[in-house]
């Protein structure tokens, strides 16, 4: 009993520190009233700054958590990423902000000097709640709509990456009043506290199983959410598709982080008499990029033992199940052995969907290659499943891409490549019922973190009276 009153005094306490944080943001907001455009852009600026100044210490921070992650993929992912973002904010806030025109109706009342306009006004504080597999560019990306639209923010970053989650809160700290930007670090039971925090907006970028949680917890406060989630994104391959430049691509998106991506390709659709030219470009493509894996440091690692077990126990069931696997190895190097959790990456041929590598978003560099007789049955078997983040389509026939685009619904597409969309700055990154809520990126973001408020100027003229609708 006495375990059980102290775990509870211990959460009510993390629930009264967050939430004071929190008041005294909204106290500044209120007090301070809508900041002017410089300001925001003083507010970019510093975090462009803290990723230029701390690009090393943030590389080695993300190695360290991962047990070896390549220090030039984070400078590209999680650096320069998150940079370019917050530029693009930065050049194009101004015109963002501008009041929207709407038309009147009825127009006759435009005539009589009447006038209707969407103002975007800051909601207030945005909480964050981001994720270990990009922990910087899914930190520092959404800052840049919420601070484009003059909004202050509190941070929960991810406990399985300690060593960047607190290289970030003394970085912020460094650079921002705690009114600006607060950092709460802690596991699931800070996370949790966090979540019930009656925010103005908040952004939770993760798994969907804890979705349901923070969901739960914002609902307590009629919190607006987005949710940036998963799912098991699909690629297809489309019969006329040139089959070397297309797995060239999609190894490409799965090997990245190790295939640890929200928007990695889950599985592959291949026609009927591809998958053995699809494991031979594969095995290619990987070699190419790859020579070595064990000791090559572009070649990320696991993030921890929970999900290295989670993942070789895909394999182990898919294999008991039937399924062919195939291990791209291209020197042959042993990894029963190693320092990391690194995992080749494993294609798995033939895959049912008792297999739990098909239940499952892998998070990981294995992926399923399943065939079709007809583009019709790709379709059917993605809309047979939860809508995914990201979908994907290789091929040069029109009439099959518009079939794949206009009959499937997904969070987003990228045609010819994978992954990428999520780089366009003037396009939507959201997902779509079980893969997430809404969306940020560039006007998106800064629409999604302000209130659009109507406002409605009247004619100088008694329009009622004009009209004939006052009594008598």
């Amino acid at each position: 009993m006495s375990e059980a009153v102290s775990s509870s005094t211990q959460a009510s306490a993390v629930h009264q520190t967050i939430g004071a944080m929190l008041e005294r943001q909204k106290k500044a907001h209120i007090k301070e009233g809508p900041q002017p455009a410089e300001r925001r852009i003083d507010w970019i600026d510093r975090a462009i700054d803290l990723l230029v100044q701390h690009k090393s210490q943030i590389t080695e921070a993300m190695a360290e958590d991962f047990g070896h992650r390549s220090h030039e993929q984070s400078l590209f992912t999680d650096v320069a990423g998150s940079i370019g973002t917050l530029k693009h904010a930065r050049q194009h806030l101004r015109g963002w902000m501008r009041p929207e025109k709407r038309k009147v109706t009825p127009a006759m009342l435009g005539f009589l000097g009447a006038r209707a306009e969407v103002q975007f006004q800051p909601k207030g504080t945005v909480g964050v709640i981001s994720p270990w597999n990009f922990p910087v560019n899914l930190t520092f990306t959404p800052l840049a709509g919420i601070f484009a639209a003059g909004n202050r923010v509190m941070i929960k970053p991810s406990e399985y990456t300690p060593a960047t989650s607190e290289l970030m809160a003394r970085m912020f700290r460094m650079a921002y009043d705690e009114t600006e930007v607060g950092v709460v670090t802690g596991g699931p039971a800070v996370g949790e506290a966090f979540s019930r925090q009656p925010f103005d907006h908040l952004l939770f970028t993760g798994a969907t199983s804890i979705a349901y949680h923070v969901m739960r917890a914002a609902a307590e406060n009629l919190v607006p959410l987005t949710l940036e989630l998963g799912g098991k994104s699909p690629t297809i391959i489309g019969k006329g598709a040139d089959m070397d430049a297309a797995v060239g691509k999609i190894m490409m998106g799965k090997t990245l982080n190790a295939g640890q991506i929200c928007l990695a390709p889950d599985y592959v659709f291949v026609a009927d008499g591809d998958a053995d030219k699809f494991v031979a470009s594969a095995e290619k493509a990987v070699g190419e990029m790859y020579p070595t894996l064990k000791d090559n440091p572009d070649y990320t690692s696991v993030v921890n033992q929970r999900h290295f077990d989670r993942l070789q126990g895909y394999v182990a069931d898919a294999r008991a199940k039937g399924a062919r696997v195939v291990e791209i190895n291209p020197a042959r190097e042993d990894f029963s052995q190693q320092p990391y959790h690194k995992i080749p990456p494993t294609l798995i041929l033939n895959p049912t969907d008792d297999m739990k590598v098909m239940q499952d978003e892998i998070f990981g560099p294995l992926l399923p290659v399943k065939t079709y007789a007809g583009i019709d049955d790709a379709v059917g078997y993605v809309n047979a499943h939860a809508r995914p983040l990201g979908l994907y389509y290789f091929g040069s026939d029109r009439a099959e891409k518009e079939k794949v685009l206009t009959r499937t619904t997904s969070g987003g597409v990228t045609v010819n490549d994978v992954v990428m969309h999520v780089s366009m700055e003037d396009l939507p990154f959201g997902g779509v019922g079980p893969s997430g809520m809404g969306s940020y990126h560039g006007i998106d973001g800064f629409r999604t973190f302000s209130h659009s408020k109507a406002v409605y100027t009247q004619a100088r003229v008694d329009v009622a009276k004009l009209a004939g609708l006052k009594p008598p």
